[in-house]
């Protein structure tokens, strides 16, 4: 929880606004309170269901209620200059690999990186090695995926990212 709040103190002080998915809950709605407390803008993207369980931020410069989970990824997605993973679960998981499959495609060349909090996403990061080295992922983009364990180096790191000119998944050869 001190990582997450000092993110979002990171993120406020260097001016950056947060889009995030609207929960007033979590790790994530430790950050976005922070985002708030800085004086920045955040913008939720929420669900109606979850809405409806009454998980709703609802101190946020911006609530957008929307009807599935598919379309609240799609409309952060749109909104986003990057994007972060804080030590999470399954629904962490599969935003983060979604966001790094879309960058393998092409479809994006925004950073993404992951607060490692106490080496969280090591075996994570592990396994992107690993499918490196073995042949299942190019080289260019397992550098897709920033990764530090404080949130200003973090920043830092999303802020020197700069687009690496990597085949997309399926150009060229078959590996």
């Amino acid at each position: 929880m001190r990582a997450a709040r000092a993110l979002g103190g990171e993120l406020a002080r260097r001016g950056y606004d947060l889009v995030y998915g609207g929960s007033a809950t979590g790790l994530m709605g430790a950050v976005a309170d922070a985002v708030l407390e800085g004086g920045r803008r955040v913008c939720g993207v929420i669900p109606q269901f979850l809405v409806d369980m009454e998980v709703a931020h609802t101190g946020l410069s911006e609530l957008m209620v929307v009807s599935s989970m598919h379309e609240r990824k799609q409309e952060m997605a749109a909104r986003a200059v990057g994007f972060v993973a804080l030590p999470g679960g399954l629904g962490t998981l599969e935003e983060i690999a979604e966001v790094l499959t879309w960058a393998q495609l092409g479809l994006h060349s925004r950073p993404v990186g992951m607060l490692d909090v106490d080496g969280f996403y090591e075996p994570l990061l592990a396994f992107f090695d690993r499918a490196r080295d073995e042949g299942f992922l190019r080289p260019g983009h397992r550098d897709l995926i920033l990764r530090a364990d404080s949130p200003g180096a973090l920043c830092d790191a999303l802020e020197a990212y700069r687009p690496v000119a990597t085949p997309r998944w399926g150009d060229g050869d078959r590996t």
